[in-house]
């Protein structure tokens, strides 16, 4: 199977299965010498971990990760970063009744036609659980790049189904299990537990931003910094929509306000999120995605068998009602690894250039 490894520069293998021995991933690229330590990979993982809520799925997996390679002493040697996260608590009998049928909204019919076999378990490698080794490469790029720039990366949810959520503060989303940039999450606790009990799912919208992203880094005219970020937000599981800045707001604003103006002390708004012609602006990249409700719902719904014949499905096993609740550390680890890679692309091409706009390059806002 094709298509498992994303970036050139700073490429991620990402392999395994949801109910297999093990997943990881293999990073190829990471520069050498930066100090690197499991306990600078676990806590994202921790953070994306299924079982640490009633909102979220009950499968109990440590998450635990295992550095195999590519760190000597501490340090990266420059060689491949082989990182190893062992699966514990399977369940694949609770997969059973759907061997032979096809769940909706699931890659089941998809996967079948183009492999000609598919793997039940859990959805097999269709599985958001696939996303945990992004999210430990991410850890690494985030590192990186917090060290030699100074780049920082957050998200919060900012909707699930159709509750908007008002930013309070960013010192609110560690603090509660549906990373709420809001002091008081109770009336979301109680939408949650309402849909779980009616044996539904919703969507939701996470923001991602990165600070302090340095000015230049994207390549016209096909491999610009915004067309990547959007390539690598709808490659995480169940995503359906992408904006950048401020995306289909676009529409209804005029060109008087939708441009950002600029002055001496740099740019006065950030319609534009961080991005122009493809190419960094030096303010804050501003991303926003869309996550489907859960396909796997014990809801009973209409589907067909492998024969073509009509069908009931209701699937089984431990599922999240609504998987944005976990897709923050997801969505801030893809956009670790665009920056990565385009800082790194951007460093031997334009190494010795120097932009001399003052103070815009330094820019957070």
């Amino acid at each position: 199977m094709s298509g498992n490894t994303f970036g050139n520069l700073f490429a991620v293998t990402n392999f395994g299965e949801s109910h297999g021995p093990a997943i990881g991933c293999v990073i190829d690229g990471c520069p050498p010498g930066m100090l690197l330590g499991e306990s600078d990979i676990q806590r994202d993982l921790d953070r994306r971990r299924p079982g640490t809520s009633r909102h979220v799925t009950q499968r109990d997996e440590p998450d635990a990760v295992e550095i195999l390679s590519g760190v000597y002493q501490g340090k990266t040697t420059g060689t491949p970063i082989c990182l190893l996260i062992k699966n514990t608590d399977q369940r694949s009998k609770d997969y059973g009744n759907i061997l032979e049928t096809f769940r909706p909204g699931h890659a089941d019919y998809t996967y079948l036609h183009k492999y000609g076999l598919r793997d039940p378990r859990g959805g097999g490698r269709s599985s958001a659980r696939l996303t945990a080794p992004m999210v430990a490469a991410g850890a690494v790029a985030k590192k990186w790049l917090l060290e030699k720039y100074g780049t920082t990366f957050r998200g919060c949810m900012t909707q699930i189904g159709d509750i908007v959520i008002p930013f309070e503060s960013w010192d609110h989303v560690s603090h509660n299990p549906f990373f709420a940039p809001a002091a008081d999450v109770s009336n979301l606790e109680t939408y949650m537990d309402h849909l779980r009990k009616a044996g539904d799912s919703c969507g939701a919208r996470i923001r991602v931003t990165a600070a302090g992203v340095p000015v230049g880094l994207g390549e016209p005219l096909f491999d610009k910094l915004d067309a990547d970020i959007a390539f690598a937000m709808m490659g995480i599981n169940a995503v359906k929509g992408v904006e950048i800045g401020a995306g289909f707001a676009s529409v209804m604003q005029r060109g008087t306000t939708h441009g950002d103006s600029l002055s001496p002390g740099g740019f006065m708004s950030n319609n534009a999120g961080g991005v122009l012609g493809g190419i960094s602006t030096g303010q804050a990249l501003e991303v926003s995605i869309a996550i489907k409700p859960t396909s796997s719902i014990i809801t009973p719904r209409q589907s067909i068998d492998t024969a073509g014949h009509p069908a009931e499905v209701v699937t089984k096993g431990r599922h999240d009602p609504c998987v944005g609740i976990r897709a923050t550390p997801i969505a801030e680890a893809l956009l670790a690894l665009v920056v990565m890679e385009h800082a790194l692309r951007h460093r031997a091409q334009n190494a010795d250039v120097r932009v001399s706009t003052p103070d815009i390059m330094n820019q957070r806002a």
